[in-house]
């Protein structure tokens, strides 16, 4: 508890309150058909809930629901239908939160060849982006490593996941700018020469959102980067150091200038060379790229440390309650006094409900002896989740 007190004091001042929020807490959650999960009901602690189980038995799936109801989409299939568990006919997801102490039930589900079906209160949305920001929540995976080893979509994502949940326009405005730049590319990769009427109106839609999501994207990195370092550096106890910074074409000038000025190019190639789907953030540690200086260990502390960062950044800027933190086999590969420094952060005050997967006891029961009592153990075996 020291270590993130002093992490708060450096970052916002000493006036700064960690309790100045209402913890939002799923208090049930039902499985029906879900993945490997063919039934559960599970009743969670307000506070640390803890699936221990080996490899492939399902702890993640019941993450993956939880991530489901907060994002309308799984964290591991983008096709919907690949949800439902094999050989049946429909899934469905619900929980029982409470948020900012109202009772909101939440349930999503679907039928084979059918879309789904979100229902807040029993009522179905009429867009899914107005659910999007209602349950803020932070993940934390191995496949996470694919923000650093992956492609640069990997890293823009993990802006767009936290500016999504408290910008209800963002993610309007990256739905505008991803449908004019496939039509553009479609127009790029005609055999006819375009019409350039049509082509000037996609780009102008390309540029004029494009210019608003950089501005937000922007202002996220500027505030999210000394959140970041400050992570980084309290659980590696100041022995590395490390960097963020962001990179896009509307650094250069007028995005629509410079989405015009390379037409010619782009019909050669057959798809759009500039604009923000082309956004990067470069990491680096001790001055290096991370991707091929760092060890497992740093890498795996430079995630986290991002994870704890988004947590604490949608925390300020959200929906004005403490999002849930899912921590799913995050300690392999790190030694033991990372680990330390990890679990002292996160069984502090400062983070809400937690739900935590391992396959190591050791690492949990060291998680629960900070926790004052104030917990749960969910065995999994086979897709069986049992208290």
């Amino acid at each position: 508890m020291a270590v993130f007190l002093i992490l708060y004091s450096n970052i916002f001042g000493s006036s700064f309150d960690l309790h100045y929020l209402c913890p939002m807490i799923l208090k049930k959650l039902a499985i029906l058909n879900y993945r490997n999960i063919a039934t559960a009901e599970l009743e969670f602690s307000p506070k640390m809930n803890c699936f221990v189980g080996h490899n492939g038995e399902g702890k993640t799936n019941v993450l993956d629901a939880i991530y489901f109801l907060s994002l309308t989409k799984s964290m591991a299939n983008s096709i919907d239908s690949m949800n439902i568990r094999h050989g049946e006919e429909m899934m469905m997801v619900q929980g029982i939160y409470d948020l900012n102490g109202i009772e909101e039930e939440i349930s999503i589900g679907m039928k084979q060849h059918q879309k789904k079906h979100v229902k807040r209160n029993k009522k179905e949305y009429k867009r899914l982006t107005e659910h999007i920001g209602l349950l803020p929540l932070i993940i934390a995976s191995p496949n996470d490593s694919a923000i650093i080893n992956g492609g640069s979509d990997e890293r823009r994502r993990l802006m767009d996941m936290v500016i999504s949940q408290y910008d209800s326009e963002y993610m309007t405005d990256l739905m505008a700018y991803n449908k004019a730049l496939q039509q553009r590319n479609a127009l790029l990769k005609a055999e006819e020469e375009p019409d350039e009427g049509v082509m000037g109106i996609y780009e102008e839609m390309m540029a004029e959102n494009g210019e608003r999501i950089y501005a937000k994207r922007q202002a996220f990195i500027e505030e999210f980067i000394p959140v970041f370092q400050q992570f980084y550096s309290a659980i590696s106890r100041g022995n590395e150091t490390v960097s963020l910074r962001y990179t896009s074409h509307c650094q250069r000038g007028n995005l629509l200038d410079i989405i015009q000025r390379d037409r010619p190019k782009d019909r050669i190639m057959g798809y759009s060379l500039h604009g923000i789907h082309k956004d990067e953030l470069e990491m680096a540690l001790d001055g290096f790229p991370i991707k091929r200086e760092g060890s497992q260990g740093q890498n795996k502390t430079y995630m986290i440390s991002l994870k704890l960062a988004q947590f604490d950044f949608l925390k300020r800027t959200g929906s004005k309650t403490t999002p849930l933190l899912l921590l799913d086999d995050i300690f392999d590969k790190l030694d033991a006094q990372r680990v330390e420094q990890i679990v002292n952060l996160v069984a502090s005050d400062a983070f809400g409900q937690i739900f935590i997967t391992d396959t190591n006891r050791e690492h949990l029961d060291k998680i629960l002896e900070r926790s004052q009592g104030n917990y749960k153990i969910f065995h999994v075996d086979a897709g069986n989740v049992t208290d």
